[in-house]
């Protein structure tokens, strides 16, 4: 029991450190401006409460869990003779944890709301899904492969240039928007102590340099994999007008 209050004191501390400044710029701003209800400010601060023993209980199970087991993970396989099976086991994992992340969630519904129904939520959670699967398992086998993180993610970064020029405009912002919101908690946390277990476990391999680049890696995918949906939505439409 002393482990466990004594590995979540520093968190807490540390979550304190970084709400207490939001709260005291919205007291301010609260009695300058706002002047909202009182029992609109007890929903408020309790709500910011509760937020506060998530983000605690959340970054205390990172540290003493997420962290460690993605690490021992990708350091087994890295000193196995099997590590090409870690490119489909980073696929799938890629796609679950994007699945599963809420912001990613929020993001779609989002789209769909604001489109009115014309972009489908869950057809933008499996697109950001397989986009983020296919790129862990090219991080994967660049570290399996000894591939340098130069050569994925420039031309990476030329193609969505590229891709630019055909895709519906609506996506563009979209795309974007995706990359940053699929490199959430669950993806960074898990996926990231793993390719870097992977890297510092496996031979002739540098953990810093080969081992990080997966993140960057993530939000690269969703701007792709989106811009490839409005290129195919922009199609489909013109064929219409056409007939």
């Amino acid at each position: 029991m002393n482990s466990v209050t004594e590995g979540i004191s520093p968190v807490f501390f540390e979550v304190i450190q970084s709400l207490v400044p939001l709260v005291i710029f919205f007291a301010l701003f609260q009695k300058a401006h706002l002047k909202l209800p009182f029992s609109q400010l007890i929903k408020l601060y309790t709500g910011l409460i509760l937020a506060g023993f998530g983000i605690v209980l959340f970054l205390y199970g990172v540290y003493s869990g997420f962290f460690p087991i993605g690490r021992e993970i990708g350091e087994f396989f890295g000193n196995s003779d099997k590590k090409n099976i870690l490119i489909p086991i980073g696929f799938v994992l890629g796609f679950l944890s994007t699945f599963a992340e809420p912001v990613v969630r929020v993001l779609c519904y989002q789209i769909e709301e604001s489109s009115n129904g014309y972009i489908r939520s869950k057809l933008m959670l499996y697109v950001l899904s397989s986009g983020i699967a296919v790129f862990v398992a090219i991080a994967m086998a660049k570290i399996i492969y000894g591939i340098p993180f130069l050569y994925i993610i420039v031309p990476g970064y030329l193609f969505v240039f590229v891709l630019l020029w055909f895709c519906d405009k609506d996506f563009i912002s979209i795309a974007f928007d995706a990359g940053g919101v699929a490199t959430g908690s669950m993806a960074v946390t898990f996926l990231t102590s793993m390719t870097v277990g992977l890297a510092s476990a496996h031979e002739g391999v540098d953990a810093i340099a080969d081992g990080f680049g997966l993140i960057g890696m993530m939000a690269l995918a969703p701007v792709i994999f989106v811009m490839f949906l409005g290129i195919y939505i922009k199609y489909n439409e013109d064929k219409k007008d056409i007939q």
